[in-house]
């Protein structure tokens, strides 16, 4: 079967940890994203707030693109 996807970058944003924020960035995508069928890690980086940091991820999201096979 032939398919065809989408990619989109998107940014996740955790102050609990790397894995929360790559799930944060998921699950905000699939609220507006159909088909998401894979994903890939590309960035992670950080910010220092005073005592607290901040984990920031950025996200390669695939998604198939619906219809017909070209």
């Amino acid at each position: 079967m032939d398919k065809t996807y989408k990619i989109v970058d998107v940014v996740g944003v955790s102050e609990d940890s790397i894995h929360q924020a790559v799930r944060n960035a998921l699950t905000k995508a699939q609220q507006t994203l159909r088909n998401i069928d894979w994903f890939e890690v590309k960035n992670i980086r950080g910010a220092v707030h005073g005592a607290e940091l901040q984990f920031q991820v950025e996200v390669r999201i695939g998604f198939r693109l619906e219809g017909a096979p070209v």
